[in-house]
């Protein structure tokens, strides 16, 4: 239960930061990405904060033994760069260019119910779930290829 607590405030915590910032509003993504007209620096400042904290936090954390509601770190380990996630990242910087969200803003912007966030939301699950189903499609079929 704690463990959930926590996700629930962690979660909180983000959504009031975005929504304090700005971010929830897709005209400032698209006025950030847009170098040639009225430039927007605003969202800058907003990563290059969100990863100032994050450095230092992440260090101070990494100190203890184990997380507060876990028995490990759960900490990529994979420094490889390959098709993959080339491809992935792609898709999702068009994604979250075109419609001006990154998932975690879309999320918290869907309380507002507007048509353009609640299709971005929308076409953000089918995606996923088409990759999922696709992944688990070709690891079935890579698997039975090898056996």
């Amino acid at each position: 239960m704690r463990s959930l607590v926590s996700i629930f405030f962690s979660g909180l915590v983000f959504a009031l930061g975005l929504g304090v910032s700005g971010m929830t509003d897709a005209n400032k993504v698209i006025g950030f990405l847009n170098l040639a007209g009225d430039w927007d620096p605003s969202l800058a400042f907003v990563m290059v904060g969100a990863i100032a904290v994050h450095m230092v936090l992440f260090k101070l954390v990494l100190r203890r033994d184990s997380p507060l509601f876990g028995d490990r770190f759960r900490i990529p380990r994979r420094r490889d760069i390959d098709q993959r996630l080339v491809v992935g990242a792609a898709i999702f910087g068009a994604g979250w260019g075109l419609g001006g969200f990154c998932p975690g803003p879309a999320l918290v912007s869907s309380v507002w119910a507007a048509a353009e966030v609640l299709v971005f939301v929308g076409a953000m699950v089918i995606g996923m779930s088409s990759f999922h189903v696709l992944e688990v499609a070709f690891s079935d079929r890579r698997s039975s290829d090898v056996a």
